[in-house]
């Protein structure tokens, strides 16, 4: 496989570092694992033949842009921004719009798009993401949507995978992205390479994600949000909670779904998932216990929804 890892000046040292640690971990240990499996190149593709990242380290750039084509799999990491109106200045940059372009003229029959955090928006930029799925960092969920609309944006999942675009959340899932991309590859090869690593696994971004950031100026969904936070051991009652807010059952569903992307019945149940496994990591309660305190008289069935999560991710 050969791996394009695009870099322009200011986008983020530790996402370069870390997708470049990892794939020539594996590149390096993968006669160990397989002999079968071909060498993994990477190399590095961008706008100038030297750039400086946001932890002032300089990169020999080896291909231009021009030649991404010629690569398996093009990675666009980080663009080393933490707000929303950083990200859109920064996409507005001579070198951010020279690589939406480069992107854009990709033959997806041949090359696959792998980007994570602020870079899933310049892939979006090219309007390859129009109705597919796609994560990026939870923090930035509310800009992504307004600016991308079309595309079905999941902040629970680390990585998501739609055909030959590969998409991870924030910042460090870098980490995942690149072990994403050796596990297509061989997925021994993927887990060798975190036991080697000491990469634990972090299939969901659930636990960071605080929902009222997402839509924060729709304040029935931030009133939703802590309702239900409040009352997660209680019978859910959509009817009876738009009641107790004030609003129709239709006006509600609306806006959770414009806001979450969910119904409010999913948002609940994601939402007791996210305690679950909060009162299961830090403490002694039995999954009895825990199934009660998060609305489920049914142990069975907390145990159901988690493994149906997995699954997902």
């Amino acid at each position: 496989m050969r791996i394009g890892l695009i870099a322009i000046d200011g986008c983020l040292g530790s996402a370069i570092a870390s997708i470049i640690d990892i794939v020539r971990v594996a590149d390096g240990a993968r006669g160990d694992v397989d002999p079968r499996i071909d060498p993994i190149e990477l190399a590095i593709l961008g706008p100038k033949r030297r750039v400086t990242t946001t932890a002032s380290m300089t990169l020999s750039v080896d291909h231009p842009l021009s030649e991404s084509g010629e690569f398996d799999v093009v990675v666009v990491p980080a663009l080393g921004t933490l707000t929303a109106a950083a990200t859109n200045d920064a996409l507005q940059s001579r070198d951010a719009r020279s690589v939406i372009a480069s992107l854009g003229r990709l033959d997806e029959a041949t090359t696959r798009i792998a980007a994570a955090c602020t870079g899933v928006f310049a892939v979006a930029e090219t309007g390859r993401m129009h109705h597919r799925r796609a994560t990026t960092s939870w923090f930035l969920g509310p800009e992504f949507l307004k600016r991308y609309p079309t595309v079905a944006l999941d902040l629970d999942t680390m990585v998501v995978v739609d055909g030959n675009l590969v998409t991870a959340g924030a910042a460090f899932a870098h980490i995942d992205l690149a072990l994403s991309l050796v596990r297509s590859i061989s997925p021994d090869l993927a887990q060798h390479v975190a036991k080697l690593l000491i990469i634990d696994e972090r299939p969901s971004q659930a636990a960071f994600v605080a929902y009222e950031h997402l839509r924060h100026e729709d304040p029935i969904v931030v009133e939703f949000e802590r309702f239900v936070r409040a009352r997660l051991d209680e019978p859910f009652n959509v009817a009876f909670v738009a009641q107790s807010l004030g609003t129709s059952r239709r006006t509600l569903e609306r806006r959770v779904r414009a806001a979450l992307n969910l119904t409010p019945l999913g948002f609940v149940q994601r939402l007791r998932i996210e305690r679950a496994r909060h009162l299961s990591a830090t403490t002694d309660l039995t999954s009895a216990e825990i199934a009660l305190r998060v609305g489920y008289a049914n142990a069975e069935t907390l145990r159901s929804l988690l493994r149906r999560e997995r699954r997902r991710s």
